[in-house]
């Protein structure tokens, strides 16, 4: 490619692709947690597979379990690298697009979810129906993986706004995307980065840009333990035998997913976007209302109950997550909005750790040890 060069003072209004990278900010969203939401959708396949006796008598053997889990930790790695890169590049630009890449985050889970019931039903009653069901699911989300990867390399860093942003990120300092734009042959003006460098005020390193939002961190970190610490080990083990039999814990989990996907997209209604940094805490906070509750209504509510409870666990996860995600790092340079980005991320992963740790509390006391 050759090299290009970027004014950083040009204005994004002047600028075109800003709705590509809005889509494309959403495919690409969908495609970081294609392999996770796949993994997470197919916990039946798993519970016939490899059921609690394993050592005795588990029809899967050890070694293919070891390998799994070798995978599922492949997985996790990836995942942490993309969304940590994701939302560190995405956090310097509009907050458009971050909005759309935690809607494509979303939207993994509710249409692989979807995905997931429809090849569950074609193959139910076939021989081996439950095994063609899953393959024929995880190829299809292969599918998505490579398609992401093309995009991201061809399309979006391609778009003139999208070059703006890094450009103007690079002149403030941001030495991650300096790298990027010259692998790219893009180069910035040094004399444009000099000018930029005297009118910025002095940066705030890596801890001091975590203790000034520290506050935020913490929301990342809770919401997410509380909604991994239910979902989606808590339906599959505490949510009884209903009407709907193994196709219970599948529709919950789809409810859970369109539920987040839906509110989403509710911060961009400004009126109704929650911004202030208390407020944000005390919601958050809130939410761990939901362990108690989940547990009494598995006990005693019906499954019309269960299903209204994890859809409201799904709206304020997608919701709060949005608003975290697009009002911390206003005010930042770039290189400050990208290493926040980088950290906000940390912290939702180490939450969503958390919450899976705490998930195995669930089946103490119900038999399955």
């Amino acid at each position: 490619m050759s090299d290009m060069n970027v004014d950083p003072n040009e204005t994004p209004v002047k600028l075109e692709g800003k709705g590509i990278a809005i889509l494309v900010c959403w495919i690409l969203g969908f495609g970081t947690l294609v392999s996770w939401n796949s993994m997470l959708t197919i916990g039946d396949y798993y519970y016939v597979l490899f059921p609690t006796d394993l050592a005795s008598s588990g029809k899967g053997g050890i070694g293919s379990y070891i390998i799994i889990c070798i995978f599922a930790a492949g997985f996790g790695v990836a995942d942490a690298h993309v969304q940590g890169g994701m939302t560190g590049d995405l956090a310097f630009m509009k907050p458009e697009f971050i909005q759309s890449f935690f809607a494509g985050l979303a939207a993994s889970g509710a249409l692989i979810s979807g995905l997931r019931l429809i090849t569950k039903a074609a193959f139910d009653k076939s021989p081996n129906g439950l095994r063609k069901g899953t393959m024929l699911f995880l190829a299809i989300s292969t599918f998505f993986e490579f398609l992401c990867i093309f995009l991201y390399a061809f399309v979006f860093a391609k778009l003139p706004i999208v070059k703006y942003y890094r450009a103007k990120a690079a002149c403030e300092g941001s030495k991650t995307v300096a790298s990027d734009l010259a692998a790219a042959g893009i180069q910035t003006d040094p004399n444009q980065r000099a000018d930029v460098d005297a009118k910025t005020p002095d940066r705030l390193s890596n801890k001091e840009l975590l203790f000034k939002n520290i506050d935020y961190a913490l929301d990342m970190l809770l919401l997410h333990v509380v909604t991994l610490s239910i979902f989606p080990g808590f339906l599959y083990e505490n949510t009884g035998k209903h009407g709907l039999g193994s196709w219970y814990p599948l529709i919950l989990i789809a409810m859970y997913n369109i539920s987040d996907l839906i509110a989403r997209y509710i911060p961009l209604i400004e009126s109704i976007k929650l911004e202030s940094r208390k407020w944000l805490m005390i919601v958050v906070l809130s939410r761990f209302l939901f362990i108690p509750t989940f547990y009494f209504t598995a006990k005693y509510g019906d499954q019309g109950w269960m299903i209204m409870l994890i859809s409201l666990l799904g709206v304020t996860n997608g919701y709060l997550t949005v608003c975290v995600m697009t009002v911390a790092p206003k005010g930042c340079t770039g290189p400050e909005a990208n290493a926040l980005g980088n950290i906000l991320v940390l912290f939702l992963l180490g939450g969503i750790f958390l919450g899976v740790a705490l998930d195995w509390l669930w089946i103490i006391g119900n038999g399955s040890f």
